[in-house]
């Protein structure tokens, strides 16, 4: 089956009105001679009660949504099911990766991002999934979000931290959130990054479980281990809300 075909039949599988091509993530060869502008990768809820629900992209092309191939690797490392517990998706874009959690079994989950066309995206996929009453949205930077969030004394067992490529402050975040007494205990943190880059193994309060690299991605997960005094924190940040 060609490139062509293979994207109307995903557009239509996916009830998706397409005007451009679609490069289906598992066919990524295909974007050497596919306009770069014109590529849209359909991403799904990949199992769970919302298994199979397609998510909104934000528009433009300055968001990475978490392919599914790597949200299926993300979770069967650290789930792949949940008993109900709180995620924070912190950089949420899409809220693809919160979705995800809470299709698995999260109970509450809060998704924070600066953009406004993530914030309206975020919104659209989770009335698309049914997790509207679930969750609570908030439009912020992450250093103002988190402090945001220790006033309302909110504490997460799963964190995902997906910055911009260009940021590399994963681990003074995870520290910060743990100094802000963010963090249940035993409390899991993936952090996704430039595969090309190499955040460290120790980072103090936690313990680093594992990190897989797939193409230009990286994922690292640690586990919050409350019995270890974090360092000091730099510089010591549904409903929609704006700090």
């Amino acid at each position: 089956m060609n490139h062509f075909s293979y994207a109307v039949r995903l557009c239509y599988d996916s009830l998706i009105k397409c005007r451009f091509y679609v490069l289906a993530e598992n066919d990524a060869a295909g974007i050497s001679y596919l306009d770069k502008e014109r590529v849209i990768v359909v991403v799904r809820v990949v199992a769970g009660s919302a298994k199979g629900r397609p998510l909104k992209s934000v528009p433009g092309m300055g968001t990475r949504p978490t392919t599914d191939k790597v949200k299926e690797a993300i979770f069967s490392m650290i789930g792949p099911y949940f008993d109900g517990g709180a995620v924070l998706d912190l950089f949420a874009g899409t809220g693809g990766l919160g979705i995800e959690a809470l299709s698995r079994g999260m109970k509450r989950a809060v998704f924070i991002d600066m953009e406004p066309k993530s914030i309206d995206t975020i919104k659209a996929n989770l009335k698309s999934t049914g997790f509207e009453a679930d969750a609570e949205i908030y439009r912020n930077d992450a250093g103002r979000a988190i402090k945001a969030l220790e006033k309302r004394k909110a504490i997460f067992d799963l964190v995902f931290l997906d910055p911009p490529y260009r940021m590399k402050n994963g681990d003074a975040l995870m520290m910060e959130m743990a100094a802000r007494g963010l963090l249940g205990a035993d409390a899991l943190i993936v952090l996704e990054y430039e595969s090309s880059y190499s955040y460290p193994e120790e980072v103090s309060g936690f313990r680093h479980l594992r990190t897989a690299k797939y193409g230009e991605t990286a994922v690292s997960i640690y586990e919050y281990n409350r019995t270890e005094e974090p360092a000091d924190e730099p510089g010591k940040e549904g409903t929609t809300h704006e700090n």
